[in-house]
């Protein structure tokens, strides 16, 4: 007599998630490097800070819109050419923004690096990992590869500024574009299966959602608030570097910041970045518990409210490098818990 067969309970850590958060690491900690040559670029050219600024602007714009194209792409032609393209056109950016003598070219070819960010960012991989996931894994596959963004964001500022050391910003940028090639050898390992609606059925769903959400002023609200979340973390990604490295008070011989290698502003300032993703892992799985016990509007309130004060507080406060580390980690910890309760209330009113 045979023992009834146990379905074994599937891996969580599939190729699919493995290579999806190698590629979301990669695309985000080089996109949350851009503050750090902030200064280095304006000094070599006499650029006014406005112009790198509106750059990143430029490129936030591009991420933007470039998300719906490149979702659109992965269904018709599939995730993975969709992935190339991205990075393609990423390294592309990069390349010819080294190259860049004049702040029109560098704006212009930010556009490159903005659609290359929405190529091989959340939009595209996380579609991947949600198909290739169990339906027990889902939820947290999804997190895991959400939190790899974070990660990436951890070691990109203070990689950059460590580069900078050695070699010309221009050079910094090859490297980065290098690196955004080489993630692509991973690529045949994400295999994931196709959904089963057809695209006539998906174009007709898609419709039928987007009519529904504008025709809501709940929807409206949600969206200005997501607006303004990423005004919010867009400004401070790219200024902060510059702010703590120009304004900061200095690091003392005696202090445990230049025991541990910290010894100038600048590199202060990316610490603070990489301080910031690392306090987000934390502050969004947060936030996702909580937002399954109580009320996600209220609690997107609370972070945004909390934005406000945390902000408020340290401009009030004398600029040390004390106040920037916990302003980092307070800022951190609300930097993208808005990301499950937003998406949990799109769910909740939409389905």
């Amino acid at each position: 007599m045979h023992s009834p067969t146990v379905a074994k309970p599937a891996s969580i850590f599939t190729p699919v998630l493995i290579v999806g958060c190698i590629i979301i690491m990669v695309s985000f900690a080089v996109r949350a490097s851009f503050g750090v040559f902030q200064i280095p670029i304006a000094e070599e050219f006499g650029w006014l800070r406005a112009e790198f600024s509106l750059a990143i602007a430029i490129q936030n714009l591009a991420w933007g819109i470039g998300q719906p194209i490149f979702g659109a792409m992965a269904d018709k032609l599939g995730s993975r050419k969709a992935i190339i393209l991205g990075a393609l056109v990423y390294a592309a950016g990069l390349v010819l923004s080294s190259y860049a003598v004049t702040p029109t070219e560098h704006q212009l070819y930010e556009i490159l690096v903005g659609f290359g960010v929405a190529g091989t960012g959340f939009g595209v991989i996380l579609a991947v990992v949600g198909r290739a996931s169990s339906d027990e894994n889902r939820s947290m596959s999804l997190a895991i590869a959400t939190a790899a963004g974070s990660a990436g964001q951890v070691f990109g500022a203070p990689l950059a500024e460590w580069l900078l050391t050695m070699m010309s910003w221009q050079n910094v940028f090859l490297v980065f574009a290098a690196a955004i090639l080489g993630m692509l050898v991973f690529l045949p390992l994400m295999r994931a299966p196709t959904p089963p609606a057809t695209r006539a059925e998906l174009e007709e769903s898609m419709g039928a959602i987007l009519n529904k959400a504008f025709r809501d002023p709940s929807y409206t609200l949600i969206f200005l608030g997501f607006f303004s979340c990423g005004y919010q973390l867009g400004f401070i990604t790219a200024h902060f570097p510059a702010f703590v490295t120009e304004m900061c008070g200095p690091i003392m011989p005696g202090d445990i910041l230049h025991s541990i290698g910290i010894t100038t502003t600048s590199a202060l300032g990316a610490v603070a970045i990489s301080l910031i993703g690392l306090a987000n892992i934390a502050g969004t799985l947060t936030a996702g518990w909580a937002g399954k016990r109580y009320s996600k509007k209220y609690l997107l309130a609370g972070i945004y409210a909390g934005r406000t004060i945390v902000a408020a507080a340290f401009i009030m406060t004398p600029i040390t490098p004390m106040t920037v580390l916990l302003f980092s980690a307070a800022m951190g910890s609300l930097w993208l818990a808005t990301v499950p309760l937003t998406s949990g209330l799109i769910a909740h009113i939409y389905g």
